[in-house]
């Protein structure tokens, strides 16, 4: 499953009043889906020297695909 389904689906169990307003859960998931594209590339190793920075951008670089639907999620 690709991360904007699973957050679409979450956002329609919410209770949320607009839920069923025809893009409603797209528009709520936008904002949400930038916030969480941001805060995960906020933790980018300036260099990428040792084996753990590697690694860490390495994680970095698939959750940031999963985020950008390149992939799916798991």
């Amino acid at each position: 499953m690709k991360f904007s389904e699973l957050l679409i689906e979450a956002i329609g169990r919410s209770e949320i009043p607009l839920r069923f307003e025809p893009g409603a859960a797209e528009a709520v998931a936008s904002p949400v889906t930038e916030f969480v594209r941001a805060w995960i590339a906020a933790h980018a190793p300036a260099r990428a020297n040792g084996d753990f920075e590697r690694g860490q951008q390495s994680l970095i670089n698939q959750l940031l695909s999963e985020i950008n639907d390149q992939r799916t999620v798991g």
